[in-house]
Formats: structure tokens, sequence, C-alpha cells
């Protein structure tokens, strides 16, 4: 077996079952909770009063991996106020004190007794494709919120699909995952986040426990189960990646100067919105790749970089995407199987879901790994890694020389909120920071640090897209950067067509020289170059306080801990204008 059962993770002293564990384990005990397929869970998830059956097939290989009858159509499930993550809802019980964590475990206690008025179902997965790396998941949650079960069984694996694998794999030192959700709960208290109602995510990532009272939106369930498998994989001593992989053969193409660079991997991060997907999943980097080249891709959005086998795993089988840039008639329609807080429409006497975002923000749908096209359950070791910023005093593409600023600009991430989380309009219009694009991370942040540092010593090199725009006269006034000039620079790391020189504002980073660039990107020189920008003075005034900003960041973190490390990354940060 892969992970271990509560027994098995704490025979030798059980006083070490943390209470949340104990609670959720016992509720999953207990007689009458009904375990129920992904197919049984698809069929309770038709009579829930929020789903809405349309006449769009499920993608045919998925119904029969789901064990779904010919036919089963697409399910819409429409959640209300509230349709994205609430981050303010979290609640982690490893940083609780004494009274804080005897207050909670009792409303936990409350809570599941309150639960157990109603008819329970739950659910068994396997999270990671990859023998080496596989964890056991079990769900429990009301019969009435099947549909949550249903996607979360097609978000990862339904455990008897891949229950041979996982009875060959190795052995973890990981407690199997248990998550617990409870749409019903009701409590008048001001300790939790209430948002016409009371929400809690609670977290305990060292004992893998999440338990989602008050929500209903299943990014809660999915991100809650990924943030404990990423967790999971960190523990291992790997590194936790909220981003996409792909791996480019150029040994297929015809001039030799592209066959010689054999298989190059790159991997992009950032937060929805950034282009995280659209570089990933790219067939043809906009037609710029060679003719002949194939492409394999892991995942767009969670996996785990294994640095001891030099190797990148996947946690998932299908895509969680918004659909705002799908609509109607796009291919990525044929590939559905679930979708979450869309319209719908009428078609030639059938109702489809109708994207776009046009009922609402953070449409979203569960789509078919096969999109991808051909795509792996493990992949090489990255070559290059990608940060995806929203600072508009970078450059389109930076490469960095020094892993110390490699690191420490993937640890101060610059970028916006987005409409896949539920904040007000105020915070969506605001700089952040979100340390290595990974809002789940629970763990200290100087792990993650030292983690990537591995990986850049390892042989990843490290490199910076802007996505948002590039100064012109100011912090508002931008030029523009289209995808496409995206996809032309993915291309260009790729082939190694750029010759680079020092950026001076920048130690340790390099922009692309004028000659190579504009051979690619006719232009690209006079638009881009920090050093032909409009006032002059007031963009250097910007760049200093942007990287002020990133070391008072690292400086106010848990990096205090590490010295050593905390003062390399800080000194890196140190700008030249």
């Amino acid at each position: 077996m892969a992970s271990q059962s509560s027994y098995a993770y704490y025979k030798d002293d059980f006083s070490r079952m943390p209470a949340p564990r104990s609670i959720a384990q016992t509720l999953l005990l207990d007689r009458r909770v009904r375990r129920v397929t992904a197919a049984e869970a698809y069929d309770l998830a038709r009579a829930q009063h929020d789903v809405m059956e349309t006449d769009l097939p499920i993608y045919p290989p998925a119904a029969r991996r789901l064990g779904l009858p010919e036919g089963a159509t697409v399910l819409n499930n429409c959640h209300g106020k509230i349709i994205g993550r609430t981050a303010k809802a979290r609640r982690f019980y490893t940083r609780m004190d004494g009274p804080e964590r005897r207050k909670v475990e009792a409303d936990l206690r409350e809570a599941v007794y309150e639960m157990q008025k109603y008819p329970l179902i739950k659910a068994n997965a396997i999270l990671g494709l990859d023998r080496d790396l596989m964890i056991k998941a079990t769900m429990v949650a009301t019969e009435d919120d099947a549909v949550n079960v249903f996607n979360w069984l097609a978000n990862f694996t339904p455990f008897e699909e891949l229950a041979g694998e996982y009875a060959q794999s190795p052995t973890l030192p990981i407690q199997d995952i248990l998550i617990v959700g409870f749409n019903h709960w009701r409590v008048a208290d001001s300790y939790y986040h209430n948002e016409g109602g009371p929400q809690l995510a609670l977290v305990d990532e060292e004992a893998n426990v999440v338990v989602n009272l008050g929500m209903r939106y299943f990014g809660e369930r999915k991100k809650g189960t990924l943030t404990l498998a990423w967790t999971s994989g960190m523990r291992l001593g790997m590194a936790a990646c909220h981003g996409g992989i792909k791996e480019i053969d150029f040994t297929g193409t015809a001039e030799k100067k592209y066959r010689v660079l054999g298989k190059r991997s790159i991997a992009f991060f950032g937060l929805s919105g950034t282009g995280k997907s659209s570089h990933t999943n790219s067939h043809d980097n906009g037609g710029t790749l060679p003719q002949g080249v194939t492409k394999v891709v892991l995942h767009d959005d969670a996996f785990q970089i294994d640095c001891e086998k030099k190797v990148c795993r996947v946690w998932e089988p299908t895509l969680f995407d918004k659909t705002d840039s799908r609509p109607l008639g796009h291919p990525d329609w044929n590939y559905m199987i679930s979708v979450q807080n869309m319209g719908l429409t009428r078609l030639d006497g059938k109702i489809l879901p109708l994207g776009q975002d046009v009922r609402n923000p953070n449409g979203r749908a569960l789509i078919d790994r096969d999109l991808l096209g051909v795509y792996v359950n493990r992949c090489a070791f990255p070559d290059i890694m990608v940060w995806l910023m929203k600072d508009t005093c970078l450059p389109p593409v930076i490469r960095f020389i020094d892993n110390s600023l490699a690191v420490a600009m993937g640890a101060s991430l610059m970028t916006r909120r987005n409409l896949a989380e539920n904040v007000s309009e105020e915070e969506l219009k605001r700089l952040v920071f979100e340390p290595f694009a990974n809002p789940f991370r629970v763990y200290e942040l100087w792990k993650d640090a030292e983690a990537f540092l591995k990986v850049f010593e390892n042989g990843a090199t490290g490199f910076c897209f802007n996505s948002v725009g590039f100064w012109r006269t100011s912090d508002r006034d931008l030029r523009k950067i289209p995808l496409q000039t995206s996809l032309t620079l993915q291309t260009a790391l790729l082939t190694d067509r750029l010759t680079w020189v020092d950026w001076d504002m920048l130690p340790g980073a390099q922009i692309p020289e004028k000659k190579s660039v504009d051979k690619l990107l006719p232009g690209y020189a006079e638009r881009y170059d920090p050093a032909r920008v409009e006032n002059p003075e007031d963009y250097a005034a910007t760049v200093r306080d942007r990287f002020t900003q990133r070391r008072n960041f690292l400086q106010n973190s848990d990096l205090h801990h590490r010295p050593e490390l905390l003062l390399k990354l800080v000194t890196s940060l140190m700008v030249k204008c």
C-alpha cells in the first residue's frame, strides 16, 4: 500500500492522533455512512435542487472510467452567492494554542453531531497517477451534497480504478487523507468567517485532514484535498508546485540545430488569469515551435518535483478550468465531465452549458486530460522554471543567473487576486505577494524556499514573464504584452535562440540582447527596454519601491527561522537605480 490508515500510522502511540483526525475517522467508520461509487454519486446528484442536467454528453472515455451509463450528460451545479474559494474561512489547527484548539474541537464535534442527522455518504479516491507517489483519500458528505462527491471522484481517481497499482506502490510515511464536507452547518459565532452564513475550512496538514463546514463551492473540496497532497509531497522531500509543466521533444525535427536539443521540459507558476494554462497547454506555442516537435503534458495546475530521482509526478487526471474563453462550439466542450456555476442556453432543441462567464464570474468545468493531447503521469525534471508575475516594472522576460535571486523572486511573486477567489472588489485591485504562486501552501515559507533552491541547484534555470503589461509612461499607462509575444519568448527559451545581457538595475538578472530578440519579435527592444521608458525617474522610483516591498515581505515572513537563507534572498533583491 502507499499511504497509511490511521491505525497503521498511529498504532505505536494513539495519543499522537490529533482530535480533528479522530473525529473525522470516527464519522467515516459509522456503519450508517454509505459508501458510493462515482456512478451512484452521479445518480444522487441528479436529484439535488441545485443541480441541472444538460444535453451535453460527458466525454465518453471519462464516462466509462467513472462507470457511467452510455449517454450520461454533463451536470451543472450552481452554488449561489459564493462562486470562488474563501481564504478568510481557513483556520489552521497546528497553529492554534490550547484554548483555541479546545474551542474548535468542541465546535467540530457539535457540527458532526448535526451532520449525523442527515443521510451520509462517503467515497474513496487515489491521489497521484505515478506508482511511486499515491495517496488514498476518503471524503464524507451529506447525501444532498452528492454532486461534490461525484466531482471529487471525477477530479481525482476512484479507488477501484487504480486499486491494483496502489497495492503495489511503496508504503509512504504519510497518513491517508480525510475530507469532511457539511454544507448545512449553522452557528452564531464571530470567531468564524460569515458571509450569508458561517464558514470554516479547518486544515490539519500534519494529520492530513480538511473539514469544510458551510462551504458549497467544489473548489474548496478540490483545493483542500490538493493542499494535503502537496504538503504530503513536501513532507517526503519533494517541491510542491501549483503550476503546469510540459516536455517538448525536438528529436523529430528536420533541422539539426533543433534536433540536438533533445527533450526539454518547461514549467509555469502563476495564479488563475496569468497564462499558466495557456503556456502549458499550447500545442505549438502559437505556431512558433519548429515542425516535427512532439509534446507531452504532465498537468497544467498541480504536480510535485522529486529532486532525488530527477522526475516530476502528477496528482490528478483532470483539469479544473475556467470557461470564460470557451464560447459555444469551442472544441474543448467535447472533453467535459461536469460544470459549475454556468449559464444554460437552448440550441437546436438541446440545453447546453454557456461559458464566457455570462451568468457569473469564475464559471468552471472539470475537463478530461485528453484535451491536452499526449499526456504522461511522470515527466523529466524541469530545465526551465518560469514565474508568471503582474509587476508592470518588469520587462516581458527576465533570466536569472543567480539561484538566490530566482528563489527570492518566486518567494515574493507579485500578482493580483482574481475572480476564482471570493474576495472584495478592493482586494482584486491590489498587488499582492503569493509565494511561488501557491495560495494553498499551509506550511512554512522557508520550506518552499529551500525546496526550490534545491531545484535550481540541480540544474533548472529560472525566468520571469510579465503577464500584465510593461511601463510606458506610468504604472497605469502600459505597453501590452500579447500572449503571442509570450509564447514566442517561450519557444525562444526552449530553443536557446536568445542571447542575454545583464540588466544593470538588478544584478543577477538578464534581459534579451536587442539583435537576438528583435529577430524574433521586431521592435521588441524599443517597446520593452527598461532603459527606454518614458518618465524614467518615476520608473526607477517604482522599481525601488517594488523591490523594497519584496524584501520587506520576506523579512516579515517565517524565513527569519533560516537567517542565512533569508540573508541570501534579501541581498539578491537589492536593485541599483
